[in-house]
């Protein structure tokens, strides 16, 4: 039986280890009996090691399911029933066509591609989350995961990427599939909460100090603590003592170290950045509702941040495109022109600065949309055949892997699953995709069961 990553090799007294979402910043806890951030350092140093690769991923969750036909890969030629309300335009690519609400995305065409075959048998919103993220099938309780998330296996399997951040977050909080399942508390992600969408100064809780403690204050008490601690370290003869007390010191390194908050703070971003990515809360509060789509643009330029800082695995929840009734009027006053305009954004954006090559982006949803059009002007839950929108880590622009029938309704040529997905995630990370974690009964589970990066795209 193969043991865990964990048993396989002994970390360096030098590695940092991935923190839980909540407890990344819990101040108030060093020192008590709860479990603090050292303590939770001290239980990732026996269990994970890191890599010194800056390769990243961000994932733009589409949750709900976004229109194949409506976006990616449209059927100019099929009836009215089938190609929908909008129309067809070139790109900068030649031979590739886009649906006409995506003009900005058409001009860069040559930076980024579409894998156009993806396909998988699960017509349920959570139940396809599951499967998405974690490569295998979901468990009794859809919204609940048994199995470990790709961010979640990151976190165990790699670490952070710098000891000042956490390797796995979600913009703002988890949804279905994202989860730790028995990896434990140490592989969660840490949520934002906040919302960078929302109105108003975004401002994480986690990074609030309780109402009249101050970074001195803690200190004092930190440093009360250390002198009590040396009566013990002088009778240890183990060399224990000493060891933890390097994690203690890199737990308060997090905590008094401006790189996270410096990294969450949208504030610093120039206005004509945040304007570039699209509707900013402060400037207008009430256009998320005019416009008929949640305001998650601002969320985008987010996850550029903390790519940036050096957090491993970005998911940004761009719900929800769950598009069965005014479909077609909802994408064309909110969710078109908001994702033509972001998802542009951040790939001029990461370009620019020299992270598109070692930054993977991925643009999908659980599943597409029925071929036919409903009698609501909307379509349905679909996933025998639907669409992805790749760029980053190497992926060479301007490709499109695999097809789709004439009507958008089954893969026409060469199928791929999200499982092959999720391999080119894991790839871009050198995760070890044939390790084995024990669930919660003992049992060895690999990493992800099956699938094959999509080598197509690069």
């Amino acid at each position: 039986m193969t043991r865990p990553a964990a048993s396989r090799s002994a970390p360096s007294a030098n590695t940092p280890y991935p923190l839980p979402r909540r407890s990344f910043l819990r101040i108030g806890m060093l020192g008590t009996a709860g479990l603090g951030l050292g303590e939770l350092l001290r239980r990732e140093a026996r269990a994970a090691s890191t890599s010194s690769l800056r390769n990243s991923v961000i994932i733009l969750w589409m949750r709900g399911g976004p229109s194949h036909i409506d976006m990616w890969d449209p059927k100019p030629d099929a009836p009215l029933e089938y190609r929908g309300e909008f129309g067809t335009i070139p790109t900068s690519v030649n031979g590739i066509f886009l649906s006409d609400m995506m003009p900005m995305c058409a001009s860069i065409m040559d930076d980024w591609s579409i894998v156009r075959s993806l396909t998988h048998g699960d017509a349920g919103h959570s139940t396809a989350d599951q499967l998405c993220f974690t490569g295998y099938p979901s468990g009794p309780s859809p919204d609940v995961n048994i199995m470990p998330s790709c961010g979640s296996i990151v976190a165990k399997q790699l670490g952070h990427l710098t000891p000042e951040m956490p390797p796995y977050v979600m913009i703002p909080k988890m949804v279905p599939g994202t989860g730790p399942a028995y990896l434990g508390v140490a592989s969660k992600p840490f949520e934002t909460f906040a919302d960078p969408a929302q109105p108003g100064p975004f401002q994480l809780p986690n990074f609030a100090l309780p109402e009249g403690v101050t970074l001195e204050r803690v200190g004092v008490r930190r440093g009360l603590l250390s002198s009590f601690d040396q009566l013990r370290r002088d009778m240890d003869g183990s060399g224990q003592l000493e060891a933890l007390d390097r994690f203690d010191q890199q737990a308060w390194n997090i905590l008094t170290s401006s790189k996270a908050r410096e990294a969450f703070d949208l504030d610093q971003e120039p206005a004509e950045v945040r304007e570039r990515y699209g509707f900013m809360p402060a400037f207008d509060p009430g256009a998320a509702n005019r416009c008929g789509a949640p305001a998650w643009s601002q969320r985008i330029l987010l996850a550029r941040r903390l790519v940036e800082a050096g957090v491993r695995l970005v998911t940004v929840d761009l719900r929800w495109w769950d598009t069965h009734v005014k479909g077609f009027d909802s994408m064309r006053r909110g969710f078109m022109p908001r994702f033509d305009r972001a998802y542009t954004a951040l790939i001029e954006d990461l370009k620019a600065r020299g992270l598109l090559d070692s930054t993977l982006v991925i643009a999908w949803g659980e599943f597409g949309r029925t071929p036919r059009v409903n009698n609501d002007a909307g379509r349905d839950h679909y996933p025998n055949v639907f669409s992805a929108a790749v760029a980053g880590g190497g992926v060479q622009g301007g490709r499109v892997v695999g097809s789709s029938d004439s009507k958008g309704a089954f893969p026409k040529a060469n199928p791929k699953s999200p499982l092959d997905m999720l391999a080119t995630i894991y790839r871009h990370l050198h995760v070890d995709t044939s390790v084995q974690y024990e669930n919660h009964a003992g049992r060895p589970i690999t990493v992800l069961p099956s699938g094959r990066p999509i080598e197509e795209l690069f």
